[in-house]
């Protein structure tokens, strides 16, 4: 095993524009392809927006009372707004393993991993991207949203968890093409996590996460 530098961790405070974080990003990835910078974590909020991914139907799109972004991700709508914590994930898969698919199971991995901390007990759902757990009522609720875009090897955008948003802004779409299950938030199940502790859950849970990226020698 060949031990790789830690990435960049940045926390942004505000609700940072969306066009302007797709810009940064793709800045970022190019200049971590060409080796003129490190990898990068960054966790950031959005004011209320719709993004569309490359699979979005219209059909889905049932409310747009907030702006609706072109994201470039894989999968459909999803929403992201204040009280959700966005982490776009940019690494380099040549050093980390060129398999996609392991990627993506990694990176729900690692905020599953993070809401056991914060004492929610989550996982995937077979055929359903994303994170999954049980709501106040018992019935399977997404927590947490996945999309990515790998462009020549280097990581796009990441995740979303839903720690206090308004959770009626997810009215406006049908979230990631699912209608029959509703989504949850760390505040809906009771628990008061502030952005500090779900922070400090992704940076405790991020050794697994990069570990379980590394490719053999």
């Amino acid at each position: 095993m060949h031990n790789l530098p830690q990435p960049e961790w940045i926390l942004s405070a505000g609700l940072i524009d969306y066009a302007a974080a797709l810009a940064y990003m793709e800045a970022r990835a190019a200049a971590i392809r060409a080796g003129e910078r490190s990898e990068r974590i960054w966790l950031l909020e959005h004011p209320p927006l719709y993004t569309a991914g490359t699979s979005a139907d219209p059909a889905e799109l049932l409310d747009p009372q907030f702006p609706v972004y072109d994201a470039g991700r894989g999968g459909r709508y999803t929403y992201h707004g204040p009280g959700q914590r966005v982490g776009y994930v940019q690494l380099d898969l040549t050093q980390r393993g060129r398999d996609v698919r392991a990627y993506v199971s990694a990176l729900e991995g690692w905020v599953i991993d993070a809401l056991a901390l914060l004492g929610v007990e989550a996982r995937r759902a077979e055929g359903r991207i994303g994170i999954w757990t049980d709501d106040r009522d018992g019935r399977e609720a997404k927590i947490g949203a996945i999309g990515v875009r790998v462009k020549r090897w280097i990581t796009l955008h990441g995740f979303s968890l839903n720690v206090a948003p308004d959770l009626t802004h997810f009215g406006g779409i049908v979230p990631c093409g699912i209608a029959e299950f509703p989504v949850t938030s760390l505040a809906a199940l009771g628990k008061t996590a502030s952005f500090g502790d779900v922070d400090a859950a992704l940076a405790a849970s991020l050794p697994a996460f990069l570990d379980k990226l590394r490719p053999n020698d």
